[in-house]
C-alpha cells in the first residue's frame, strides 16, 4: 500500500484512534476501584470534619484529618447513617451512604432519599446532613453539622465545580466557613429558615440572625449557598421534629 496515499493516512488514523480507544478504556477500568476508593474516604473525611475540623481526637491521640485517618476512625464517630424520605420516615432497605444526592435531587421529591449521618464526639452528639445546590458557574456542595438541639451549626464543609477563584471558589476556605460556626437554622419564631449569606451584613457576632457576611464579588454564589442550605434542610425538618419529642434531642 502507497504509504504517501490517503487510503494509507485513513487506516492509520482509524487503527490509532482504537488503539488509544482501548488503552484509554483499560486504564479507566483499571483505575476506577482506586478513584471509588479516593471518593469514598473523601466523604469520610468531609462528614467527620464538619465536627472536629482539621484534627481529630483518637483514644487521646490528636491525628491530622487526612482521608487514610478518616476511612479507619469514621465508624468509632458516626453511630448512624439513616436513610429518610420527604417525610421523615426511615427507609430501612437504603444504604445511606450510598445514596448519591446529586442523583435524587433530579427525581420528583416523593421518590427522593435524603441521607443524614449521627455522630458521637466526646461527649456530643451531632447530626450531619448532606447539602447540594448551585453556585454561579455549575453545582456546590458540602455538610453542615447541626449539635444536638438540632438547630445549632457546629461546621460546615463547602465545595464546587466551577466557581472562580477568589470569589465563588471561596467558599472551600475556612475564614468564610467558620463564619457558619454557631449559627442557628431557626429563627425566634420556630421556622427552619437556614442561614443566609448577606451582602453588606452588619450584624457582627450575633449568631442568632440566621445571617453571616458575604464573599465580596460572588453574591451568586452566597445566594446558592443560602438556598443549598434552606432548601436541602427542610427536607429533614419532619424528621427533626419528631425527634425533637422524644428525649433524644437536648433542648437550649
Amino acid at each position: 500500500m502507497d504509504k504517501n496515499g490517503n487510503a494509507y493516512t485513513f487506516i492509520f488514523a482509524i487503527a490509532m484512534v482504537i488503539v488509544v480507544g482501548v488503552a484509554l478504556s483499560f486504564t479507566a477500568t483499571q483505575l476506577k476501584p482506586l478513584q471509588d476508593e479516593n471518593v469514598r474516604q473523601e466523604k469520610m473525611q468531609n462528614i467527620l470534619s464538619t465536627f472536629v475540623g482539621e484534627k481529630i481526637n483518637v483514644e487521646g491521640e490528636e491525628k491530622e484529618l487526612t482521608r487514610d485517618v478518616a476511612s479507619e476512625v469514621y465508624g468509632e464517630f458516626v453511630s448512624e447513617e439513616i436513610s429518610l424520605d420527604n417525610k421523615g420516615n426511615v427507609k430501612k432497605d437504603v444504604d445511606a451512604f450510598k445514596v448519591n444526592l446529586a442523583k435524587e435531587l433530579s427525581k420528583p421529591n416523593d421518590e427522593r432519599t435524603y441521607p443524614l449521618y449521627v455522630a458521637n464526639y466526646g461527649e456530643d452528639k451531632f447530626y450531619i446532613v448532606p447539602l447540594r445546590g448551585s453556585g454561579l458557574w455549575g453545582p456546590i456542595w458540602g455538610y453542615i453539622a447541626l449539635k444536638d438541639d438540632i438547630n445549632t451549626i457546629k461546621g460546615v464543609v463547602f465545595d464546587h465545580a466551577g466557581e472562580t477563584a477568589g470569589l465563588g471558589a471561596e467558599i472551600t476556605t475556612d475564614w468564610f466557613m467558620e463564619r457558619f460556626t454557631d449559627e442557628v437554622i431557626y429563627d425566634a419564631d420556630g421556622s427552619l429558615i437556614g442561614v443566609a449569606v448577606v451582602k453588606g451584613y452588619s450584624g457582627g457576632t450575633d449568631k442568632s440572625d440566621n445571617a453571616v457576611d458575604a464573599i465580596s464579588g460572588a453574591t451568586i454564589t452566597g445566594d446558592g449557598v443560602s438556598d443549598m442550605i434552606q432548601n436541602i434542610l427542610k427536607n429533614y425538618e419532619p424528621y427533626f421534629k419528631e425527634l425533637k419529642k422524644s428525649d433524644k434531642v437536648a433542648i437550649r
